[in-house]
């Protein structure tokens, strides 16, 4: 089997942090590779409205597409595929599986990014579909100021998620999954949210274009939007596999150039924690890039 040639830096992830990177190390004019399996979280997003320079908002789809152009003009196409593992190179560097098929590489940044739990109902999927199921309030919050906004989550979390929505309007409910704590419910109620007990089993789409969530009890809700605050979690597994350390979140820990402990290994985005927003993640991966490039410089 022929060996593939070195490159200077695998780029594993295609969503907004993966494909930043990409375009800063083409532009110092770094031989690379940009492994997308195809599930990038910001596929998931129908419009974003606070992503600057797009006053109209911007599908994430439409935010990738532009950026893969983008990484086109320069000679780059993504690999379609999933990297099944990441191992340490003898003599230095990475070696990665893609497919079966080993790609080489002297130093590699995880742009994983992080999949959202989603409360496991019926008609989950037709709600996502139609753009009532969010995931971010700090994306989303502000186009449903005012809206009857359900909120779905489960322990701590789910509260806190709760209380910072009701800043946008005055009519909010939480439906916990596991339930509510008498003392959670007592915070809720004193921020005038209402505590929905029933556990739900079902949800869809009503003729007007609203969420209906069918409870255990029988009853039905009604909301405008239904939000999911049950955090998500980081596909850190690549790192976690090299013994990068993580956060308590399983999130990979970066210094403030994106390096994690493992020599030539980075990371950026939303497998790092944080705050999981598209400006934040590209502005990771130009910091990574920047310090790949610098550091490439040095080993020679």
């Amino acid at each position: 089997m022929e060996t593939p040639p070195l490159l200077d830096c695998l780029v594993v992830g295609a969503g907004p942090a993966g494909l930043t990177a990409a375009l800063y190390l083409r532009r110092f004019h770094r031989r690379i590779a940009v492994v997308d399996s195809g599930d990038a979280r910001a596929l998931r997003i129908p419009r974003s409205h606070n992503v600057p320079g797009f006053p109209a908002g911007i599908p994430g789809s439409e935010l990738l597409a532009r950026q893969r152009q983008q990484l086109a003009q320069l000679g780059v196409e993504p690999l379609h595929g999933r990297v099944s593992r990441l191992q340490r190179r003898a003599g230095g560097g990475f070696v990665a599986t893609l497919e079966g098929a080993p790609l080489q590489a002297r130093t590699v940044l995880l742009a994983t990014g992080a999949v959202d739990k989603e409360p496991e109902l019926r008609g989950i999927d037709t709600l996502r579909a139609h753009g009532l199921l969010r995931q971010c309030p700090i994306c989303d919050g502000f186009e449903f100021t005012g809206r009857c906004i359900g909120v779905i989550g489960a322990g701590p979390h789910g509260v806190r998620e709760c209380l910072f929505i009701r800043r946008f309007s005055e009519r909010v409910s939480y439906i916990g999954l596991d339930g509510v704590e008498p003392a959670h419910c007592e915070r809720l109620d004193r921020a005038g949210v209402q505590c929905i007990a029933p556990k739900p089993v079902e949800c869809g789409v009503t003729p007007d274009g609203r969420v209906r969530l069918q409870m255990a009890d029988g009853s039905e809700h009604r909301f405008d939007v239904l939000y999911a605050a049950l955090g998500c979690h980081p596909r850190a597994e690549l790192g976690c596999a090299l013994d990068a350390s993580c956060d308590d979140g399983g999130n990979l820990e970066i210094d403030r150039h994106c390096r994690t402990p493992v020599e030539g290994l980075y990371a950026a985005g939303d497998v790092t924690g944080g705050l999981d927003q598209i400006v934040v993640a590209t502005g990771q991966a130009a910091i990574a890039a920047t310090a790949i490039h610098n550091d490439l410089g040095s080993m020679g």
